[in-house]
């Protein structure tokens, strides 16, 4: 035994037998660890999606409903439900929802925080507890890059923005924008030619290559009013029975502000004083020829105090030729032709019909209504800004812009009236 001993204590192949023994623990120890790792890193990153998709969840879920929080709990953990594919139970306790205050330009900030926590075969030998993995993740609501030229108010199933017909809309540095939950929230069809920076909508967005545009943003979130706090006060309207007369100045130097309609036929001219207001009671403005006002707001309502009043409309015809400034300042500032909300929904759209050649710089406010841009018009809307109910583009109308953003209209009111928001990951 002892020469047995002896022989195996000098052959170098035993030594290395030895060796070997001595390190497989080792080996084997490493394999595992790398086995676990590996699993732990994939259940990480499986949770961090997870989480960064409930947050996203989150915001569009306040987004829609003004920052309020009521449905946000519910919103991330049913897109827990789709989106958490660690395929295991959270953590008790988790998830942890939280909303942080608006931060800048930051807001409806929504925080989900996860935790899973499952042992794994190897790692189990060593660790009397298994490893807590975790994820957080912050999202919030931010300014796009720029603000909308057409922004559709309507948040029903109905088509917010329609192009039809050999309509041609040139507003290359202009966003469109519509709060339709439509599929087809925003559309381009027939002959129509749609150039602008990017389409987004709340619902769908429908395929075209009539559209002509840098992005395409369906499901985005909704566009606030931009002037939703305005609203004509009937105190502040001193009424005369009747239509306007082409020359108002001795209603205006009596105090009057107000008619019952105004009428521009066929070859008249209605060349209106600058710095002014000028109300429409319960009366359309119809108009067939030439109107002309700087700094100006021409407000269609009425000077009861109904919910529902009787409220005209806007009549532009084939015939006519406007050249309107929206004013810089006041209760009405940035807009040149306004409807009442309280005029509610019609059957029959306001009109800019046919081949007007009119200058519209300013807000056209139909908050309650559509506007139907029709025709073979050919105004030149340099900084007109659409913010109606729905609105429509049809026939040969053309609509060239020629700024980069409105933030460049600020001579007609307009900079930064709103404000095109994008939900993305803030940390």
């Amino acid at each position: 035994m002892i020469s047995l001993l002896k022989k195996l204590w000098n052959d170098r192949s035993g030594n290395a037998l030895v060796v070997v023994c001595a390190t497989m623990p080792l080996v084997v120890a490493a394999a595992g660890l790398a086995s676990d790792t590996i699993q732990w890193t994939l259940w990480k990153r499986q949770l961090q999606r997870a989480a960064d998709s409930a947050a996203i969840a989150g915001v569009y879920d306040r987004s829609q409903n003004t920052g309020a929080t009521t449905y946000t709990n519910a919103a991330v953990t049913r897109d827990l439900a789709l989106n958490d594919h660690t395929w295991m139970a959270l953590k008790t306790g988790y998830p942890q929802v939280s909303f942080p205050a608006d931060s800048g330009v930051a807001k409806y900030q929504v925080e989900v925080s996860l935790a899973v926590q499952q042992p794994l075969p190897f790692s189990a030998f060593f660790l009397t507890t298994a490893p807590t993995i975790t994820a957080t993740a912050r999202a919030a609501s931010v300014p796009s890059e720029g603000d909308p030229c057409i922004n559709s108010l309507d948040t029903s199933a109905s088509t917010g923005v329609s192009f039809t017909g050999n309509a041609g809309v040139e507003m290359a540095n202009c966003l469109i924008h519509s709060n339709s939950r439509s599929s087809n929230s925003a559309s381009a069809g027939g002959s129509s030619s749609v150039t602008a920076l990017a389409v987004s909508a709340v619902g769908g967005i429908q395929s075209s290559n009539n559209w002509h545009v840098q992005a395409y943003r369906p499901y985005s979130v909704t566009i606030d009013d931009p002037f939703s706090s305005v609203d004509p006060n009937p105190a502040d309207m001193n009424c005369k029975a009747g239509q306007m007369p082409a020359n108002p100045s001795a209603d205006i130097a009596s105090g009057k502000n107000c008619w019952g309609s105004i009428s521009v036929g066929p070859g008249e001219t209605f060349d209106l004083p600058d710095d002014r207001t000028y109300y429409i009671n319960g009366g359309d403005m119809d108009v067939k020829g030439t109107l002309t006002c700087q700094r100006c707001t021409f407000v269609l309502t009425n000077n009861s105090s109904a919910s529902s009043p009787t409220i005209g409309q806007l009549k532009v015809n084939s015939s006519a030729d406007i050249n309107i400034e929206a004013p810089t300042t006041g209760t009405f500032k940035g807009i040149a032709i306004m409807q009442d909300r309280r005029a509610g929904t019609s059957n029959q759209d306001n009109k800019v019909n046919g081949n007007s050649g009119s200058i519209i710089q300013g807000a056209l406010y139909f908050p309650t209504q559509s506007l139907d841009y029709n025709g073979s018009g050919t105004t030149s809307a340099i900084c007109t800004m659409f913010v109606t109910f729905r609105v429509k583009f049809s026939g040969n109308s053309s609509t060239t812009n020629k700024f980069k953003s409105m933030s460049e209209c600020g001579a007609y009111g307009l900079g930064g009236n709103a404000s095109l928001r994008m939900v993305r990951l803030v940390s």
